[in-house]
């Protein structure tokens, strides 16, 4: 059985690490350019080396978005900065529009992904881009099991599926809501998400009157239960979403995906419950399967209904351990106090609860509660830890 790529987000070079180091056979970037989450993004072209650089060290790889639907005026600049990612030694780039996949295989030699962007939702379409020299197609959000496999056996090309994060309400993100609301183009790299707002409703210039404000936004897109279809059908590389996520989602979520593959490849009792128990700690909106079952339902949606219950369990990153003192230092993310049963979640091993017996903070004074975030706070771990090690409340069971 052929064990599919891994493929995470990344939004700064930290968040590139940690998602190597906790599973991911390779990330996904945004540059300062051509980007969708251009505005958002801290890879400038020196941050794009460091970034290759330290994925090819452990045989992983570093694809950079250049996935913009471009107007005339922002193909300025665009041949210097494709030579650029070239000479950063990327190992691919993902484009939405022909003009920048055309400009790209004229004057340089990089590998070229098409981009979700395209809605591509049959096997002509990405035969037309493979016959034209195209490595890998990601295929739309909006094709079934049933769907994809009648594909995949009609193609040679490889194929990249959405397994995790956020869904557009749009079709393949093809919205103009932002743009016409906010004056921020969506398809330039400036969505300002206006699907999720709250909306009061009319008919004939009356106000129809509910108890809660009407929005629309799509579940987020949640497979666990189908990894071993896709894995079976034989897509090529599975794909997380969430490039503004936190260390902590990123981290959780591609370690329970890693682990999960890993488990279905080799032929493995796998346990379910307990990767669906582990998604859930990174968990903040509710999700759905998306289309991976058919067309979707009112119960993929979130009409009339907001989800956000933000977790507040990540509680720490380890920035540093002594194992003659057993004292780690920690950066602390939330709230917690001196007795709290916490657990060390690492990409080297299962995780291991303890309780918190005292709480220093830089000055070496002793604190019972941790209450700023970003603080560097000492505390005794009983067992050895490492940096990019994160700290969180264990479940009481």
């Amino acid at each position: 059985m052929k064990k599919p790529e891994l493929l995470a987000p990344a939004g700064d070079l930290e968040k590139l690490k940690i998602a190597l180091m906790y599973g991911a056979d390779a990330v996904f970037i945004g540059g300062k350019q051509f980007s969708l989450r251009a505005r958002a993004s801290n890879f400038d072209i020196d941050t794009i080396k460091q970034a290759t650089e330290f994925a090819h060290q452990y045989q992983k790889k570093v694809y950079v978005t250049t996935n913009i639907i471009p107007h005339e005026d922002d193909l300025n600049d665009l041949i210097p900065y494709l030579k650029a990612l070239e000479a950063a030694s990327v190992d691919a780039i993902i484009c939405a529009s022909p003009s920048i996949i055309d400009i790209a295989r004229k004057h340089t030699k990089l590998e070229i992904h098409v981009s979700t962007q395209q809605s591509i939702t049959n096997a002509e379409s990405v035969n037309f881009w493979h016959q034209r020299g195209i490595e890998r197609v990601v295929l739309a959000r909006e094709l079934s099991l049933d769907e994809l496999r009648a594909l995949r056996h009609r193609t040679d090309c490889d194929l990249e599926v959405f397994i995790h994060g956020g869904m557009c309400v749009s079709y393949s993100g093809k919205c103009t809501l932002s743009n016409t609301m906010t004056d921020r183009d969506a398809n330039r790299g400036g969505c300002a998400h206006s699907c999720r707002w709250n909306y009061e409703l009319f008919e004939d210039d009356s106000p129809i009157v509910t108890s809660i404000p009407f929005s629309m936004s799509s579940k987020d897109l949640q497979t666990v239960k189908y990894i071993s279809h896709l894995i079976d059908i034989g897509i090529d590389s599975l794909k997380i979403e969430g490039r503004m996520k936190s260390v902590h989602y990123i981290a959780t979520v591609v370690h329970t995906y890693r682990k999960l593959i890993d488990d279905i490849c080799d032929d493995l009792d796998v346990d379910l419950p307990h990767y669906l128990l582990e998604i859930r700690k990174a968990e903040n909106r509710l999700t759905s399967h998306g289309f991976m079952a058919g067309m979707t339902t009112t119960d993929e949606q979130l009409y009339n209904l907001r989800s956000e219950q933000p977790t507040q369990n990540f509680i720490g990153l380890v920035l540093d351990y002594n194992p003659e003192t057993k004292i780690a230092v920690i950066e602390q993310r939330n709230h917690f106090e001196t007795h709290d049963l916490v657990e060390i979640f690492s990409p080297r091993f299962s995780p291991v609860s303890f309780n918190v017996e005292t709480i220093k903070n830089e000055d070496n004074e002793v604190i019972d509660v941790a209450r700023h975030p970003k603080q560097r706070l000492k505390i005794r771990v009983p067992f050895p830890v490492a940096p990019y090690d994160m700290l969180r409340k264990a479940e009481i069971k």
